[in-house]
């Protein structure tokens, strides 16, 4: 059955992945199950005026594996770790471009900040060395859409390319908008994700003077700690996850190997304030109630929560109590888990981590730890999976972003059953 309700079935048929854990799938869940966090203290840049110090970041990254210095030194680091995990993703999924039509093949890659890498660095060597030192391509460089864009470029793609913007929220909105657009005839075939890499002083400093941060210095692996009781903020973090989505019929067409199937997402606003949640999580509740009803799910056949759990008092709290809002009595008997305290927090990518976590539950029967967790918190009374990787056999998972300004994502992926 292709379509359910009139409405084209959509699949995953290839993920990619770049994180602090490792530079592709297999070594990012590794990485995951066996609770190790990829936080280190900042070498990069001076931080005696910083509150926090450390962050999240990705080793061993190079990017003319993918691509000639020149090119690289046109683009940001977001484009470049998005490059990269859609190489994998294109890899995974079998999926010979050459043979498809161009104009049935999108990309929806989304970012929340885009190269701010560049911005800071060639901002400061203007300021230094004047502005004929600056690269001249800085402008197209630091679009938000810049990396749609070149990854359609590059691969010849000239269906619907798109590069949505919502914050925190921006992996998730990226996922639902993927398949609402193969849903609606728009493409066959969409190169989705998220991408994020902004661990420049700028915003280090910026998220820190917020109160956003933590700043345990001392000891960057234990330092983020979502639902605990004594958390005291997130670290900032970078990487991509791209996946590549088809309607079913064109993935059986072509013979693929389907890793999961997509349910549905909600996507509200709070309305309350720019960088706090609803301290109910009225919002997120209505997120989740909204991927339930697309995905024509009870709140009993989610199986695993994949939080966004920032480890922020305001935060954690909100979204113990919209998962309580949306799943009832059944919130109490759901695996829930932030992988924040390994791999940051991503911002734009964030949510494709946790569909990404999603599909790997469902693929090898695992879901990975909450680690960090030492002093429970009686407010956060929820199962998250606190320290050590668990065996559990799951059919959906929900995940969960939320970003500044109230934006409130949520979306659900599901075994894939014909």
């Amino acid at each position: 059955m292709i379509a359910k309700n009139g409405r084209k079935r959509v699949v995953i048929t290839g993920m990619g992945a770049v994180s602090p854990l490792g530079l592709d799938v297999q070594s990012t869940w590794e990485a995951m199950l066996a609770g190790r966090s990829g936080a280190v203290p900042i070498t990069t840049y001076e931080t005696k005026d910083l509150p926090t110090k450390m962050v999240a970041k990705i080793v061993g990254f190079d990017v003319e594996k993918y691509m000639k210095r020149r090119e690289s030194k046109r683009l940001g680091r977001v484009t470049h770790l998005a490059v990269a995990a859609t190489e994998e993703a294109l890899a995974d999924s079998r999926l010979d471009l050459a043979a498809e039509d161009p104009t049935r093949v999108g990309v929806e890659m989304g970012s929340a900040f885009g190269a701010l890498d560049i911005v800071e660095s060639e901002s400061h060597l203007g300021k230094t060395q004047g502005v004929r030192k600056t690269n001249p391509t800085i402008a197209p460089a630091v679009l938000v859409s810049t990396t749609p864009c070149h990854l359609a470029i590059r691969h010849g793609i000239q269906g619907p390319v798109n590069s949505p913007v919502a914050a925190c929220a921006t992996g998730v909105f990226s996922l639902g908008e993927a398949a609402h657009r193969i849903q609606r005839g728009d493409a066959d075939t969409i190169l989705v994700g998220g991408t994020d890499s902004y661990m420049t002083s700028l915003l280090v400093y910026a998220f820190g003077r917020l109160g956003a941060m933590s700043t345990r210095n001392d000891d960057p692996q234990h330092a983020c700690r979502p639902f605990d009781l004594e958390r005291d903020g997130m670290i900032l973090g970078e990487g991509a996850v791209a996946m590549v989505m088809e309607s079913l019929g064109h993935a059986l067409a072509r013979g693929a190997t389907i890793l999961a199937e997509y349910g549905g997402m909600g996507f509200t606003c709070d309305a309350y304030h720019i960088a706090a949640p609803d301290p109910e999580g009225s919002g997120a509740a209505r997120a989740m109630k909204q991927a339930l009803d697309e995905a024509e799910m009870e709140p009993e056949g989610i199986g695993y929560v994949a939080a966004h759990g920032t480890a922020t008092k305001l935060n954690d709290l909100s979204e113990t109590k919209a998962l309580k809002h949306a799943l009832g009595e059944h919130a109490y008997n759901v695996p829930v888990v932030s992988i924040k305290p390994m791999i940051g927090h991503a911002m734009g990518a964030a949510g494709s981590f946790g569909a990404f976590t999603i599909i790997q539950a469902i693929r090898t029967g695992w879901v990975p730890p909450t680690i960090n967790y030492f002093v429970p918190d009686p407010e956060c009374d929820l199962d998250y999976v606190p320290n050590k990787a668990r065996e559990v056999q799951i059919d959906a998972g929900v995940a969960n972003a939320f970003g500044f300004g109230g934006q409130n994502g949520s979306v659900i992926i599901k075994r894939f059953e014909a």
